[in-house]
């Protein structure tokens, strides 16, 4: 793995190596949530209901080199489509908010150096999902929440 530079989660999103656009993510799960939009006002809904990928334990991806042939739909963030995306990214995400010139949370893992305080902090979707293969899309609805951590 290539070496991390001191503190690069302030620098903009464009200016981050491979490696450390990858190390920004802070594990909490909430990406992988399928999500419901409002047609007329754009408004984003998460729910509970996680794509098949989704580990619930570690709230990571448990196919993530190979995601977008297994899941076509996945989005892939990029600095180029950050833009696009950022909208729909779950508010307390780090790819979201350094691209809107904000600052991590105190519980990030890059911050507080431990990989487990997203979940104590309670932001994390650990523990919380369903599968979306055992809930037919038009229930989704019915699995509408809050974001944890917001």
């Amino acid at each position: 793995m290539s070496r991390l530079r001191r503190e690069f989660w302030t620098l903009p999103l464009a200016k981050l190596t491979p490696a450390e656009w990858e190390a920004l993510c802070d594990g909490c799960g909430k990406c992988c949530l399928n999500k419901l939009e409002d047609e007329e006002t754009g408004e984003v809904a998460l729910t509970r209901v996680a794509c098949r990928l989704l580990d619930d334990q570690t709230c990571r991806c448990g196919q993530y080199e190979i995601r977008k042939t297994l899941v076509p739909e996945c989005i892939q963030l990029t600095p180029e489509t950050m833009g696009d995306v950022a909208y729909f990214m779950p508010e307390t995400c780090a790819y979201r908010l350094r691209h809107e010139g904000k600052p991590l949370y105190h519980w990030h893992p890059l911050v507080s150096g431990d990989p487990e305080s997203v979940h104590s902090a309670g932001v994390s979707m650990r523990g919380l999902t369903v599968p979306e293969f055992e809930v037919p899309e038009e229930e989704w609805e019915d699995y509408i929440i809050e974001e944890p951590g917001t």
